[in-house]
């Protein structure tokens, strides 16, 4: 599983105008089921995502998790994050996994963050989405597990 995750003082998903879902100070969690995923490979990286030291603390140095912080996280599909640039100048995106096995990940992810104790809301599984964010710092990471 891929994801990006943006730390952001706010961020919405909006589907056909209505938000759908929304956190505040917290994670944007941009993810992407690959072939091969399991759900063990999936709640692994949902754990370190919960416990990753990048909120600040009292001195102003990244060493709070989202756990730590009280913070939300919204949990966005995104097969994008699946590109294959390597030839041309059109992305494949074959390297993601099919649509159904993508769903069951994306959604197996969003419930295994909030087994941590996270409160998460999710987008819509392939929809039309809008999303938008603060990113706070700016900080965006880039995870794979």
């Amino acid at each position: 599983m891929r994801a990006l995750i943006q730390r952001v003082t706010e961020a919405s998903v909006r589907v056909e105008g209505a938000v759908i879902g929304r956190t505040g100070p917290g994670l944007l969690v941009l993810v992407c089921g690959m072939p091969g995923d399991t759900d063990r490979n999936v709640a692994a990286l949902a754990g370190k995502i919960a416990k990753l030291r990048i909120f600040r603390d009292a001195e102003g140095r990244m060493n709070r998790s989202l756990l730590d912080v009280g913070g939300g996280a919204l949990v966005v599909s995104q097969f994008t994050l699946a590109a294959d640039t390597s030839r041309g100048n059109r992305p494949g995106f074959s390297a993601a996994a099919p649509p159904e096995e993508g769903e069951r990940l994306y959604e197996a992810f969003a419930a295994a963050l909030a087994e941590t104790g996270v409160a998460v809301e999710t987008g819509r599984f392939g929809a039309d989405m809008a999303v938008a964010l603060v990113n706070d710092g700016p900080v965006t990471i880039w995870m794979e597990g």
